[in-house]
């Protein structure tokens, strides 16, 4: 099936839907889910439209994920967190909502997740409080 260009996160790419960005360079786009599994939740999408990980040539993969370390990085350290959980689902059977390749980021443990994936929206101010934390600590990593 060829991608489909009207999903929400190819609208966020092209500036049709706001998002909090925390990061972005010619390869990739992280934002802050708005239904997190936990405060900093965060989602690194490529910018070549690739459904799944399958999808992403092989030419893109190494800088997709170079930004993706990055902003796991920043999201530890604004978040203060022991360890991060990198979530990637792959098709619908594998629980993947949104038909564009994108990475979870979020802080803590397996265990700790305290919301199951898309499932409550969360407070917008949070989320751009948050949202400011990670950028900040991007910043203080260059």
């Amino acid at each position: 099936m060829p991608y489909q260009t009207d999903n929400i996160f190819a609208r966020i790419l092209r500036q049709e839907i706001p998002a909090q960005i925390v990061f972005e360079n010619d390869h990739a786009l992280a934002f802050m889910d708005i239904m997190p599994q936990a405060p900093g939740h965060t989602l690194v999408i490529p910018k070549y439209p690739a459904e799944t990980l399958l999808d992403l040539p092989a030419e893109c993969a190494g800088e997709f994920l170079q930004a993706v370390q990055t902003v796991a990085a920043a999201v530890k350290q604004a978040m203060n967190a022991e360890g991060i959980v990198l979530m990637q689902l792959n098709g619908p059977a594998a629980g993947q909502t949104v038909p564009h390749l994108h990475f979870h980021v979020i802080p803590g443990s397996i265990a700790t997740l305290r919301q199951p994936h898309a499932h409550t929206p969360a407070d917008p101010e949070q989320i751009r409080q948050i949202a400011e934390s990670i950028r900040a600590a991007m910043a203080s990593s260059r």
